[in-house]
């Protein structure tokens, strides 16, 4: 009797299982992983040997988490195979390991599991479960529509106006295309596209990828359904669209009026190709990392600009890092509903859930934490200025992938905060957090309330 029942308990012992926020981390983690493996083979580094282990896993760390960051010349240190791979690592990295998984899945059994939706959910930001599997198969059929429209300009463009062969010509139009919609910033020139900086058929497809890859698929979904009707919106979409002209308009003015006179960016361009770099580099704060002009050669006053513009980034649920354009919409919202008194906070007509507040207050204070404490670690580690430094750091966790042109000559210490930057930023503050959490721990009683004394 014992013996049956000792059996039956082992029987329905409790298995463990992963939370959708630590799937989510291993997930990226695997494809971290495999990508350092790629990339270390003889065949994906020009030259004899292959790219050392540090060389590997930044380079396959910054693919995945499409930021752009690089220790070495993707241009000349990768082979074809090294660049191939990179750009598997970008796309997977843009669709999110565990979308992407999903998809998979939905290939192979035609259904998806509870579970796989909850995961699904966790890297999709979806609110409901039921849309997840529609939301995710849009993923994948948006994604390849907007890379190969953009590849097709592109590859136009490199055959017709620079003469390039047409197989090289459609390497380099596919290998943008995805790199821009996914904002990974990975280009195949040694110079980035500064040798591109007044081609508009060059740098506005690109910016209409970055674009419409930042704005979140959620938004992108609901305006291929609902485009005409406006009434039909969320509160998400709305505050996504509007965020992101005002920050378009606003980088651009900045930008361009900063640099306006400035003999190694702007200066020596006409007026129109002084609008058109302005508002490209401003697009690429959306986290994407292209740059058109040398970004270590901008003033201290653009630098400090584009830190802001990288910190919040772009729309959740998308391939844009940083603490996005809700976040940052739902603390400006929740300032003026202080500031004029108000009880609650209104925004577009919707009444915002206090949980929302404590999410945002809660994912802009980690956030915060993080750079300060990673670029204080790295200013400890060199003897480089706060004006690069703090470039670097926000750049690496907003996933941006600009550079002053330090990271190669960071020490591997260095190195590895930026790593850690780029993954934490990926996942986001809130559900690396969450991963790393052994389980949940509900409220059962409550304590009196009690106020301090606030300013």
């Amino acid at each position: 009797m014992n013996s049956r029942a000792t059996s039956g308990q082992g029987l329905h012992r409790p298995r463990f299982r992963l939370h959708p926020a630590q799937a989510v981390a291993l997930g990226f983690a695997v494809a971290v992983l495999a990508g350092t493996g790629l990339l270390s083979l003889p065949i994906a580094k020009v030259g004899p040997g292959g790219a050392s282990f540090a060389e590997a896993v930044f380079t396959a760390t910054s693919a995945v988490c499409v930021t752009g960051l690089t220790v070495v010349d993707t241009a000349t240190f990768w082979t074809p195979f090294g660049q191939a791979v990179i750009l598997l690592l970008i796309q997977v990295g843009g669709f999110g390991v565990m979308t992407f998984a999903s998809v998979i899945g939905l290939a192979v059994v035609r259904r998806m599991s509870l579970r796989s939706r909850v995961t699904a959910a966790s890297e999709v930001r979806s609110v409901g479960l039921e849309d997840v599997k529609g939301l995710v198969v849009g993923v994948v059929t948006i994604s390849l529509i907007v890379e190969a429209a953009v590849a097709l300009l592109l590859s136009v463009r490199f055959l017709v106006g620079y003469g390039e062969p047409v197989g090289r010509a459609v390497w380099l139009g596919v290998f943008h295309s995805v790199s821009s919609f996914n904002n990974a910033g990975f280009a195949l020139f040694s110079d980035n596209l500064m040798g591109y900086a007044v081609d508009p058929f060059i740098c506005l497809p690109i910016a209409a990828a970055v674009i419409l890859g930042g704005l979140g698929f959620p938004v992108i979904v609901q305006l291929r359904k609902h485009l005409r009707s406006p009434l039909l919106w969320t509160m998400n979409t709305r505050i996504v669209l509007a965020g992101t002209i005002t920050l378009l308009v606003a980088g651009t003015v900045y930008i361009t009026a900063v640099e306006w006179s400035n003999p190694a960016t702007l200066g020596p361009l006409d007026w129109p190709a002084k609008i058109l770099v302005g508002f490209f580099q401003s697009v690429q704060t959306r986290t994407a990392g292209f740059n058109s002009i040398d970004v270590g050669s901008m003033d201290s006053a653009s630098l400090l600009g584009m830190d802001v513009l990288m910190f919040i980034g772009g729309g959740p649920a998308g391939t844009a890092g940083g603490i996005k354009i809700t976040t940052f919409a739902v603390l400006f919202f929740i300032l003026v509903a202080e500031i004029r008194g108000d009880g609650v906070v209104n925004v577009f007509g919707k009444r915002l859930s206090r949980a929302v507040h404590r999410q945002a207050i809660t994912l802009v204070l980690l956030a915060v934490f993080v750079v300060t404490a990673s670029t204080a670690a790295l200013m400890l580690l060199t003897d480089i200025g706060l004006d690069a430094v703090l470039f670097e750091t926000i750049s690496a966790f907003g996933t941006v992938g600009m550079s002053t042109g330090i990271t190669a000559s960071l020490p591997p210490a260095g190195q590895l905060i930026l790593i850690l930057l780029m993954f934490i930023g990926r996942l986001g503050p809130i559900t690396f957090a969450s991963a790393l959490a052994l389980r949940e721990r509900p409220a059962t009683y409550e304590l009196p309330k009690e106020r301090p004394i606030i300013g």
